[in-house]
């Protein structure tokens, strides 16, 4: 069991450590990633060596009786030292170069203290899990034990006070990790501390070796994954705000999308869906569409129909931005309609066009476009607008029939006079054009 807590721990720590490793490839000078990193590491390699299938493993390669011991402890202490640097760059203020060099000195001096002890001690008999009460009366050795006891436990005292104390002081997800922390290091302590009683014990003659071998793993390892989850909350909440914006953006575009659907997958105007994407790709991959979808449809733009039908929403509901995005959806429903009965009467007379060398000219009110599409926050409320479309009143109608104003129960004149025979009207007075023929380039006005 105790193998499974280590290994696990080991696992978790070391996720964490890979999913800043990108960030810390990239910001190799910044000391707070730098020591953000070397706490994972550390602690991982802690719980990797402390395993029994380990110790046994480095006991026999190294041919060295119980040496995974004091290696176990210099990986400990190296993430005590770890654990004080990042403290003192998360509390910042003057001197934070100069305070986390006289941590690592500390720790350093801790290091050799348990490299010298060992040398010159006696261990003669190999103890897989429980080594510190084994030989916590044997000299050198029981003062080796004691110092990376007294070392780890000030570390995570600090760790504690410090963690919960900034925590009262923030808000959102750095609060929450901080909170984790402080309370991973509060576990942590529990397992320095199981470990002296169970030294204490065996020092008054008492053998409660439960403590070391049971309870101080079960501590560590409860720490191991608090303190991980705590480093890492405050580096994703961020992105996954970001994520869930995008997913909300994504679906509330759907309406505009779907509007444009017919236009985007005839014209070969949509992108390849992204596999395995995140929601900010998706988001992305849908704008793009949209966009490429609107500018198609820029010579079908009816400028008069969005001025008359912003002016009416306008007047109805005092809102300019709602008015905008009403008019929008009405202008867009139109120029698709209209550009799919184009496409419809130019495949029926292309032929009749080129016999007769007449050209096609745009329909009337068409051609002269309202500028670039609507960034992404218009486009979300043009979307809001084609999914719950709510009546617009509109101007009285004119000779020459009249039709409904997409996204409104009203009706707006006609962009033409009835055609008679499937030919179209020329503007200008021109004879009509046999109906269907493609419109040829032309020279637009740009933006009104």
């Amino acid at each position: 069991m105790n193998s499974l807590i280590n290994y696990l721990s080991c696992g978790a720590l070391w996720l964490g450590l890979a999913a800043k490793a990108p960030d810390l490839l990239r910001h190799r000078h910044d000391p707070y990633l730098r020591a953000i990193c070397a706490v994972l590491a550390l602690a991982g390699l802690c719980f990797l060596l402390g395993a029994p299938p380990t110790v046994g493993a480095v006991n026999g390669l190294s041919g060295v009786s119980n040496l995974a011991a004091p290696l176990t402890y210099a990986a400990i202490t190296g993430y005590c030292a770890a654990s004080q640097v990042l403290v003192v760059h998360l509390r910042g203020g003057p001197g934070v170069g100069r305070t986390a060099r006289r941590w690592t000195l500390a720790y350093t001096a801790v290091v050799l203290g348990i490299a010298v002890a060992f040398a010159l001690g006696e261990a003669p008999a190999e103890r897989l899990t429980d080594f510190d009460t084994y030989y916590a009366k044997t000299p050198y050795l029981a003062e080796m034990i004691v110092l990376y006891l007294v070392a780890h436990l000030t570390a995570v005292t600090v760790t504690t006070v410090s963690a919960l104390h900034w925590a009262r002081q923030v808000r959102g997800a750095l609060r929450a990790g901080l909170v984790l922390l402080g309370t991973g290091a509060l576990c942590g302590a529990g397992y320095s501390v199981a470990k002296l009683v169970a030294v204490g014990a065996r020092w008054s003659g008492l053998d409660w070796p439960v403590l070391g071998t049971a309870v101080s793993p079960a501590a560590a390892g409860l720490g191991a994954l608090l303190t991980v989850v705590g480093v890492l909350v405050p580096l994703l909440a961020p992105r996954v705000a970001e994520w869930r914006r995008a997913g909300r953006e994504y679906a509330r575009l759907e309406p505009l999308e779907r509007a444009l659907d017919d236009l985007l997958v005839r014209r070969a105007l949509r992108l390849p869906r992204p596999r395995l994407a995140s929601p900010a790709t998706l988001l992305m991959w849908r704008r793009t569409s949209i966009h490429n979808a609107l500018s198609h449809l820029d010579a079908y733009v009816d400028r008069d129909l969005y001025e008359r039908t912003r002016a009416r929403a306008l007047a109805a509901t005092g809102d300019a931005e709602l008015a905008g995005a009403r008019a929008w959806a009405a202008v867009v429903t139109d120029a698709v309609r209209h550009e799919a009965r184009r496409r419809e009467t130019a495949g029926n007379a292309a032929g009749h066009a080129v016999g007769s060398g007449r050209v096609a000219a745009p329909e009337a009110g068409a051609g002269r476009p309202l500028g670039p599409p609507p960034d992404p926050a218009a486009l979300a409320r043009i979307a809001d607008a084609l999914a719950s479309p709510v009546p617009v009143p509109t101007a009285s109608a004119v000779p020459g029939g009249t039709e409904p104003v997409p996204g409104g129960t009203e009706r707006v004149p006609s962009r033409t006079e009835p055609v008679v025979s499937g030919a179209e009207p020329v503007p200008g007075g021109a004879e009509p054009v046999v109906s269907g023929a493609e419109p040829v380039p032309y020279e637009r006005s740009g933006p009104a």
